[in-house]
């Protein structure tokens, strides 16, 4: 099985690439949110050097190898978890990959179906059956950057700010709800550095 590819950019399609590794091309399909990034990047028996991570599949009713490629291992972790939603597999989910990763999962967690519907290829159903599968599993992806914002180092402080500014303004939990959640996170898992791990251990107690 394939998870990582790193290789030269030998060929651009409208919605796939082919990376050239150790002298194998290997196809690979890419989500919209993906594809801006390979845009610009040259092609061709002396193209860029590209490093993408790899979702594989392949089944006996679909014996052809697909390999779906993201940037980063939180973008293929989010799609990974998007494939378990039943009637959505790897191509479908691919597709509907059409908006920031972290609008999808703000989403999710507020129950906000009409942003779903707005996916390519996700209709009423398989909306009502992403958040069915899906709530409270995405909180940390909510916090990814989205596009032209740039990452930066965080103070605890930041990091508790980050959460709460979510819980309240994207999901719509009053402050005192907010302060609550995070509070109660922090003292079952003081150690956390980040606002996704936060995000992370504050829906893991609600649900629990």
């Amino acid at each position: 099985m394939i998870s990582f590819l790193e290789g030269r950019l030998f060929q651009k399609l409208d919605d796939r690439v082919v990376v050239l590794a150790g002298g194998v091309g290997y196809e690979v399909l890419l989500p919209v949110i993906v594809r801006s990034a390979f845009r610009d990047r040259k092609a061709g028996p002396e193209g860029d050097h590209v490093r993408l991570h790899i979702s594989y599949h392949q089944t006996e009713r679909s014996p052809k190898p697909l390999l779906i490629g993201f940037e980063s291992p939180l973008e293929k972790e989010f799609f990974e978890l998007l494939v378990t939603v039943e009637d959505i597999g790897p191509s479908a989910a691919c597709r509907a990959l059409s908006l920031e990763i972290a609008r999808i999962a703000r989403a999710i967690e507020a129950k906000d179906a009409a942003v779903l519907r707005s996916l390519d290829g996700i209709g009423p159903r398989k909306a009502d059956k992403i958040i069915a599968t899906l709530y409270g599993r995405v909180g940390k992806f909510a916090l990814m950057p989205e596009s032209g914002e740039p990452e930066s180092e965080e103070t605890a402080e930041d990091v508790r700010d980050e959460v709460m500014a979510v819980l309240v303004e994207q999901l719509g939990h009053t402050r005192t709800e907010a302060q609550r959640m995070v509070q109660a996170a922090l003292l079952r898992r003081p150690g956390v550095k980040t606002a996704e791990e936060l995000f992370e251990e504050v829906y893991r107690g609600e649900k629990g």
